[in-house]
């Protein structure tokens, strides 16, 4: 019983962090490509990285979100067939 708590944690941990990989990975590469240019140009705005971030971490969202809501519903199901099987019942 513990080991499965131990393995679902380990799971549910690792997942988190693979899902919000391609939203965060967007967003530091669009600020740090703003940044290069805001350097260079010295436009030392803050609000100019915003809009490039949020349209950056939308689009990655349309394309990993199929693959991010398969590995969400393959955990979930995990869940639901294994759990009881743990419980005895």
């Amino acid at each position: 019983m513990e080991e499965f708590i131990l393995q679902v944690a380990r799971e549910g941990l690792l997942l988190v962090l693979v899902a919000s990989a391609p939203p965060l990975l967007a967003s530091m590469g669009v600020g740090l490509v703003v940044s290069v240019m805001q350097a260079t140009t010295q436009i030392q705005e803050q609000t100019l990285t915003f809009v490039p971030k949020l349209v950056a971490v939308f689009l990655s969202l349309v394309i990993a979100g199929p693959w991010i809501g398969t590995q969400l519903v393959r955990f979930t199901h995990t869940l639901y067939t294994e759990f009881p099987g743990v419980m005895g019942g």
